[in-house]
């Protein structure tokens, strides 16, 4: 089970910080990405990273801007927003992927458990 926390309001230029809780023992063994979907859009890659941290993949809208980390002792992912903007705004979810290389992670098919999601809107 993938629980986010994290969202909010904040205005343009602002910062969040999101998290992604993990249950069970394999959070370690799986590589985890962010997506977001803004209403009426399809569901979009953000950032993943390796199951021990050492690689990483941004999309292009938010390279520069957010970072992905992981704590495997906490069994938590995290998203760094900084420098928000109102295009920003969607919903953000954490997944769990067994794809270990960095070229499946853009793609929704490779992950394998979902979070529920978590609001983050950016006002201008």
């Amino acid at each position: 089970q993938l629980v986010e926390s994290g969202g909010g309001m904040v205005q343009a230029g602002g910062s969040l910080r999101l998290s992604c809780a993990a249950s069970g023992r394999t959070f370690s063994l799986y590589a985890m990405g962010w997506f977001r979907q803004a209403p009426g859009k399809e569901r979009e890659f953000i950032a993943a990273m390796s199951s021990s941290g050492s690689m990483t993949s941004y999309a292009d809208p938010v390279k520069g801007r957010f970072t992905i980390s992981r704590d495997n002792a906490k069994n938590t992912v995290y998203l760094q927003m900084n420098a928000l903007k109102p295009e920003d705004t969607a919903v953000y979810s954490c997944a769990a992927s067994r794809k270990p290389l960095p070229a499946s992670w853009p793609t929704i098919q490779a992950y394998d458990y979902w979070g529920q999601g978590t609001q983050v809107t950016v006002s201008s």
